[in-house]
């Protein structure tokens, strides 16, 4: 059955499991975003501990799922992935350090006799959460203002962008407002989710200045996003998209991703509702003494994740743009593998739910028990 669907649906189906797999990734920047509140939220060991562990706890989840997404990107759209990974591997190569830096982080921080000490581990999650996560919003927003690419008859990938004679290999793209305002607010919205996840999974009645800093920093974070999402709002509406027409040239349009929220208003309604939950989200950890806040703002995450990656894919949108060569642009359609790879990638993925539902029932074991201070006091002692 899978087999004989058309072949342009399997290419916008796929993307559409990766805009997923890439939105439940950042709801799990929750692990980065608490990273980097560390050394502002926990002043004592104990606290630190608390936080650590906590975190800990859940920190291959979104290494996992970035790992998945990459993946899912090269088996589903392999000539995205050699334009990208291939041309812009400064960044990309900055984004898996910083993943590195974290597993070694967790793992050797409290080992005895290491010779950095827990201060340098501390640092390596901060530039994770704050670093990592700045370059993988600026390498999303360039679905939107282009990259400096152009693709040969054979598709071989020539990145043109010299800086003191230096060809900068995607991080040139920090030099756009617009991608740093998307890399900003996905850090500040990571310290909301991660300030709402510790005040979800810690028993904070043995410590009220934690919970105390964890409600400030919820709605402290939240107030710096928000200008950069309506920024970068205001900006989708009204900024010139790369249209592709009936014979795949590509041109630029004043106003298209309007266009494109217009053409699909169920994107427009997942946009509103999700800045809408997260923002509830906040309400409740700040205002209401909620614990409950994290489930909230992470559904609004998922939401306007999604937008956020379809916008610019759907309705006749190059979604990886080429600003030196229009015609280089990269589409769903094609960038994408054959319709057999696809076909068989689709009968694979009907596991994904169950896979899906295992993640679940496994978190809520784990959260199950809030995290408490005797628990923490006895894994250090064992």
């Amino acid at each position: 059955m899978i087999s004989t669907l058309d072949y342009a649906i399997l290419q916008q189906l796929w993307w559409i499991i990766i805009a997923i797999v890439g939105a439940l990734f950042l709801f799990l920047t929750l692990v980065q975003g608490g990273q980097t509140l560390l050394w502002q939220v926990a002043k004592t060991d104990l606290e630190k501990t608390l936080v650590i562990t906590s975190l800990g706890r859940k920190w291959k989840m979104p290494f996992t799922t970035l790992v998945l997404f990459g993946g899912a990107l090269f088996a589903a759209f392999p000539k995205f992935y050699a334009t990208s990974f291939g041309g812009a591997y400064w960044v990309w190569m900055l984004i898996l350090f910083s993943f590195i830096i974290q597993a070694v982080s967790y793992e050797y921080r409290k080992k005895p006799n290491n010779f950095l000490g827990s201060t340098v581990y501390e640092l390596f999650l901060f530039i994770n959460g704050s670093i990592g996560i700045l370059l993988i919003g600026v390498a999303i927003a360039t679905f939107y203002t282009g990259s400096n690419f152009t693709l040969d008859l054979y598709n071989r990938v020539t990145w043109n962008y010299t800086l003191l004679g230096i060809n900068l290999r995607g991080l040139e793209a920090a030099f756009s407002l617009f991608n740093l305002s998307l890399g900003i607010f996905l850090v500040f919205n990571a310290r909301v989710l991660g300030a709402q996840y510790l005040l979800n999974s810690i028993d904070l009645s043995s410590t009220p200045k934690l919970e105390s800093k964890l409600r400030k920093h919820t709605w402290n974070s939240f107030l710096i996003a928000l200008p950069f999402l309506i920024y970068m709002v205001i900006c989708i509406l009204f900024m010139k998209g790369f249209n592709v027409d009936d014979a795949g040239i590509v041109s630029l349009v004043s106003s298209k991703y309007l266009s494109n929220l217009l053409a699909m208003p169920h994107l427009l309604i997942l946009l509103l509702a999700g800045i809408i939950l997260v923002l509830y989200g906040v309400l409740l950890s700040k205002f209401k003494g909620s614990h409950k806040g994290i489930w909230f703002s992470g559904l609004g995450t998922v939401f306007v994740g999604l937008v956020v990656l379809c916008l610019p894919a759907f309705n006749n949108t190059a979604f990886y743009p080429s600003k030196l060569d229009l015609q280089s642009s990269l589409t769903i359609y094609n960038a994408s593998s054959s319709h057999y790879t696809l076909a068989i990638m689709t009968y694979v993925a009907i596991g994904i739910p169950f896979v899906l539902g295992y993640v679940v029932y496994v978190w809520k074991l784990m959260d199950s028990k809030k995290l408490t201070k005797e628990e923490v006091i006895n894994e250090e002692s064992y």
